[in-house]
């Protein structure tokens, strides 16, 4: 099947065109969106119980069911994308996590925004699995981790949105506003996607060859623009794979690896940083003074990403990872250290660095590194897996966050942070293997 068609080496020889444009650009604007509802329960949920419209408790059912919604997404979208392929599924998760939106902000009380939310969780956990993973089988090697990480940024830059359009919106009309914007946008974006085309790798796996390369010579015409390509590569034969091969090394340890990254970066993400605006009002902090510092730290986050999109294909994704893991548990130390009402300077400048690690991580474990780790042919599963469990992990963070902070306040937090950082440094070190500058079939035969 590979002889026939080669969609892989084909794909991976290809000059940067209007093509790879094309396609980052349209699903990384449903990325965007994605992002951008997922910072968007820091700043709705202060607002919310400060005009009595929820409470403590439910605030948590909030950001638990959401991300109940989520791993959900993430596990289902895995088996449909690799049974539907991958055109099929990214514009069903976004047309639901669209409508959902639109729901939210009419919801009538918490129960029901509590209910809106688990569905937007759906689409919000398909998304990040098929938007990395489709944009993982299209571009070449020697910039993969560029055109990822830049993606990853593009789906964090809804963190600085959301906190820049909640400091604007919130104080002066409500959190309703807020779920309207994530709504239109991304029925806009599942309207334009619709010319998407399917991956050829895909299609080559599931033995569709005649479609597969029907599709490979539209793309290589558009890609040449009437000059001539560079050879094909054409990599050794490579062994079909199914599911069971996740439970048999070596995928096994790659799904480890994969899980526990991605267990690690969702609590750093949901433990921590959606939390910021909460943990500042507990430092007594008024709510637009929360939400401005959560905007001002909000940049490193931006700043992260291009330092992962950088990283990532200079120095390689293993000693990234683990380089921007040691810089997270030093600042997280020292950030916990101080309190931003009475050293405002220190936590803000300090907590930038903080946030710059988290997001170089961010940028190369979602957006680069977990969907490389796998063949094409259970790519969407194993990644839809591997994300089911991070976001797992985050259904019960929310409850453990508010334990740690009612006994030990955020030092507490933190300490649950560097635990799990320690972790992931010594995962990836042993078992973690180098995808950078590889083609995706070369990673998926590699040892190391």
């Amino acid at each position: 099947m590979g002889l026939a068609v080669d969609a892989g080496a084909r794909l991976d020889r290809l000059p940067i065109s209007s093509f790879h444009y094309r396609i980052f650009w349209l699903v990384g604007a449903g990325m965007f969106f994605d992002g951008y509802d997922l910072y968007i329960a820091g700043g709705v949920l202060a607002s919310a119980i400060q005009t009595k419209f929820t409470t403590a408790p439910q605030n948590l059912q909030f950001i638990s069911l959401t991300f109940v919604g989520m791993t959900l997404g993430s596990l289902i979208t895995g088996f449909v994308g690799d049974r539907f392929g991958r055109r099929f599924t990214y514009q069903v998760n976004l047309l639901i996590f669209g409508l959902a939106s639109l729901a939210a902000a009419f919801a009538q009380d918490m129960n029901q925004l509590i209910v809106c939310r688990f569905v937007q969780g759906l689409g919000l956990g398909a998304e990040i699995v098929v938007g990395y993973s489709t944009l993982t089988e299209f571009v070449p090697p020697r910039t993969r981790g560029r055109w990822l990480s830049m993606m990853a940024f593009l789906t964090v830059a809804g963190f600085p949105v959301t906190a820049l359009l909640g400091y604007l919106i919130i104080p002066a009309w409500g959190w309703r506003p807020m779920f309207v914007i994530a709504g239109i946008g991304s029925l806009i974006v599942w309207y334009l996607r619709k010319n998407l085309p399917e991956s050829p790798r895909w299609l080559e796996s599931q033995g569709r060859i005649a479609e597969a390369e029907s599709l490979m010579a539209l793309i290589e015409k558009e890609a040449a623009g009437g000059r001539a390509l560079p050879p094909i590569v054409v990599p050794a034969a490579i062994p079909q794979v199914s599911a069971l091969d996740m439970l048999r090394p070596p995928l096994l340890q790659r799904m480890l690896v994969g899980s526990w990254v991605l267990i690690t970066i969702n609590t750093l993400i949901f433990g921590f940083v959606i939390f910021l605006p909460q943990f500042f009002l507990r430092q007594g902090l008024t709510i637009a003074s929360s939400l401005a510092y959560t905007l001002v730290l909000s940049a490193g986050s931006l700043v992260g990403c291009a330092l992962g999109a950088y990283l990532s294909d200079a120095i390689g994704r293993r000693a990234s990872i683990i380089g921007a893991s040691v810089v997270t548990i030093v600042t997280g130390y020292i950030y916990a250290r101080f309190n931003a009402a009475s050293d405002p300077a220190i936590v803000l400048s300090v907590g930038c660095v903080l946030i710059v690690a988290i997001y170089v991580q961010t940028a190369i474990l979602f957006g680069v590194y977990t969907p490389e780790l796998f063949p094409t042919e259970i790519r969407l599963r194993a990644n839809g897996i591997c994300n089911t469990l991070g976001r797992g992990a985050t259904v019960v963070s929310p409850f453990m966050v508010g334990a740690l902070m009612t006994s030990y306040n955020l030092p507490g937090v933190v300490w649950l942070m560097i635990g799990l950082v320690l972790v992931q440094i010594l995962m990836v070190w042993a078992w973690g293997v180098e995808p950078r500058h590889r083609g995706l079939e070369d990673v998926a035969t590699a040892n190391a």
